[in-house]
């Protein structure tokens, strides 16, 4: 199921990044005593009381100006506002309740989205300072003094922002229905794609890129079989059709994965692999989906003997971490192979979804072994006991070993080549993990 976000708004300099970087527990925004400095929204995954989420930092929101890069980040920071389950709104103590400050108020209230209010840059534990209390004119109830810098009452802060996520799902709902997440950069045919598979102008196309908005869920039947493709598709005005869209299209793809038994990644044929591209891939990758790379637009390549085969090789080159995963070459606009991606989305669920008995697993396992010998370190070999499969979607294996410490991920890629070639798997990533007879 997807991931509750969380995004952080505020006008700038407050202490967003700050905060930002202390829940995330790394520096992924860069925090500089300058206002404006975060001029994108950033995004990590992060948890709490055993719930993870997805957290967004924004630029500093400034609803009154006349600057094009402010302007990009207000809307920057409206979306992150309208992706959002819960908002931390942040303040700051040392400058006060500002014009600014209640003009974002003034955005939340008609975002009808939860928000949570936090007062940074309190360093004290204690009663609150006096000039704390005039943030209660905002009109918008209790607040948590908390330092971002020191982690002082973030605690509590998140505590709060917890009880708003939305309950978690059941995991065994909609056990028939095969759910396909359709991926990829603004104006690679998403949308198109849905249309062509439906038959109809169920989703609006444009080729402005940035029409994609909210994700739709498009029930379709195939042969007797449901699917549920989950399009990151929706409408926006074309009046507020200026600012670089491919930076907020990212977080609307990843939380298509994470709800997903398979993506379709689709690459635009006359671009190749983008570095977007790889961002989303290696992102579906990272999460253990099945996925198949859909390479759309074909019928717009001019071709000559090999073309095709050339392609597939570069792609796989661009996305080697993924050289798993089967490459098909459709048009949207055409209907050329489409029907061929339900055949691939069949036979990929399927090869996420096999077991394999431990008894087959552990013959390859020492089959394997006797042809090429673990590794070592200082005199001491890597012993592999034997190993078992834990899970399914993504297939995740356990190898029992004398030390982890031993283990090369050159001889890690060969048992999950040896796996590939003796059981298929083909379409999905594999998980190993080790461990040592008395963990």
């Amino acid at each position: 199921m997807s991931k509750p976000v969380v995004a952080i708004v505020g006008r700038p300099n407050v202490g967003k990044s700050t905060l930002f970087n202390y829940i995330a527990g790394k520096r992924i925004s860069i925090t500089e005593d300058t206002p404006g400095i975060t001029r994108d929204r950033i995004y990590a995954e992060a948890e709490w009381r055993g719930r993870k989420f997805t957290l967004i930092d924004t630029g500093g929101i400034e609803p009154h100006t006349d600057d094009y890069i402010k302007k990009m980040m207000l809307r920057q920071a409206e979306l992150a506002m309208e992706t959002a389950d819960v908002i931390i709104f942040l303040l700051d103590i040392k400058t006060g309740l500002t014009a600014a400050d209640s003009d974002v108020a003034a955005m939340l209230r008609k975002s009808k989205k939860p928000v949570v209010v936090a007062v940074n840059k309190v360093d004290n534990i204690g009663e609150l300072p006096p000039e704390a209390y005039e943030f209660y004119n905002l009109g918008m109830g209790d607040f948590h003094p908390i330092s971002s810098i020191h982690g002082l009452g973030i605690g509590d802060l998140l505590d709060a922002v917890f009880e708003h996520f939305p309950e978690e799902e059941d995991g065994d709902q909609e056990e028939d229905v095969i759910k396909i997440a359709v991926i990829g950069k603004p104006n690679v045919g998403k949308s198109s794609l849905i249309n062509c598979i439906l038959g109809e102008e169920r989703v609006i196309v444009s080729d402005i890129p940035g029409t994609t908005r909210d994700a739709i869920d498009t029930l379709v039947e195939r042969n007797g079989k449901l699917y549920n493709f989950i399009d990151t598709a929706g409408i926006r005005k074309k009046s507020r059709i200026e600012e670089d869209i491919e930076r907020y299209s990212v977080i609307r793809s990843f939380m298509a994965v994470d709800r997903a038994d398979v993506c379709l990644i689709m690459i635009d044929a006359n671009d190749g692999v983008t570095e977007q591209d790889t961002k989303i891939a290696g992102y579906a990758h990272e999460q253990g989906k099945a996925s198949i790379i859909t390479v759309n637009k074909w019928d717009m390549i001019e071709k000559e003997t090999g073309t095709l085969e050339k392609m597939r090789k570069e792609i796989l080159q661009e996305l080697d971490f993924m050289n798993y995963a089967p490459v098909v070459f459709i048009s949207a606009k055409t209907g050329q192979r489409v029907e061929r991606l339900f055949e691939l989305v069949d036979y990929v669920y399927d090869q996420a979804s096999f077991r394999v008995q431990t008894g087959m697993l552990n013959d390859v396992l020492n089959e394997a072994m006797a042809m090429v010998q673990p590794p070592s370190d200082k005199g001491k070999r890597l012993k592999i006991y034997y190993m078992t499969q834990t899970g399914i979607k993504p297939p995740r294996f356990v190898l029992f070993v004398n030390d982890k410490e031993l283990m090369h991920f050159s001889y890690e890629r060969y048992i999950i080549n040896t796996l590939r070639s003796n059981f298929g798997f083909e379409g999905t990533p594999i998980q190993l993990m080790l461990k040592e007879k008395n963990d």
